[in-house]
């Protein structure tokens, strides 16, 4: 990854902070730009006093957490949260999304669902006009994963892989990943999501739709903030 790359990533998951006040319940997303949130998330709290109470999506988020001494909640203390902040494969003009790059969507999309608003930390890369032309990520279950392979090829995708091939890639749930290549050609996100999350061993979709409020994207220019119109986060 280069310097200014990085120093995107950075910029983006430091500005989503700025969501995040004394107080809140706070989902804590997956991936390298996410992360950086984490982290100044964690200097906040040494450095300016910030309390909150986390709850992430993924074993690695958690580690970095503790690490940070972010306190974190177990779900039987939960009855919502107050924000989640998470990055994004791809997003379109509708605020839909595609998630799962990293393997954590399920753990995403429960703490996302449980949240009273959604900020995705992301790059310019990751705006599109149309979904799909990074693999939709689904995850299965192990048992009879072939045959829900199959019947996902019917809803006519170019092509599905399992991930990792003949080492398969494990997610945090001990579920498969099947990556499905439909191109850029997800028009109706939401009766996509509906028609792949009734086959049976699918676990969950990389679709989330009517989740986000907010978009920051980090570039070398600097960052830009979208704000969802009629969205939970409208100023």
């Amino acid at each position: 990854m280069s310097d200014g790359v990085d120093a995107a990533k950075q910029a983006a998951g430091i500005a989503a902070c700025d969501f995040v006040t004394s107080g809140m319940k706070v989902g804590l997303g997956t991936g390298s730009t996410v992360r950086y949130t984490v982290l100044e998330l964690g200097r906040r709290m040494v450095d300016e006093g910030l309390d909150i109470e986390g709850v992430p999506t993924s074993e690695a988020t958690a580690a970095l957490a503790r690490e940070l001494g972010i306190p974190l909640l177990e779900w039987h203390q939960v009855d919502g949260l107050d924000v989640t902040i998470d990055g994004a494969d791809e997003f379109d003009p509708g605020f839909n999304l595609i998630k799962g790059g990293g393997g954590a969507l399920t753990r995403e999309k429960i703490v996302a669902q449980t949240s009273a608003a959604m900020v995705v930390v992301t790059d310019p890369s990751k705006q599109v006009e149309t979904l799909g032309a990074f693999p939709l990520p689904v995850e299965v279950l192990q048992f009879g994963w072939e045959v829900t392979a199959r019947h996902l090829s019917q809803l006519r995708p170019e092509e599905v892989v399992r991930r990792g091939g003949d080492e398969p890639y494990v997610t945090d749930n001990g579920g498969y990943i099947l990556d499905c290549h439909f191109g850029a050609t997800i028009a109706d996100p939401v009766a996509l999501e509906s028609a792949v999350r009734g086959i049976a061993g699918v676990v969950e979709v990389g679709l989330f739709t009517g989740m986000a409020d907010a978009v920051v994207i980090g570039s070398t220019d600097g960052v830009e903030l979208l704000l969802k119109p009629g969205g939970r986060l409208g100023r």
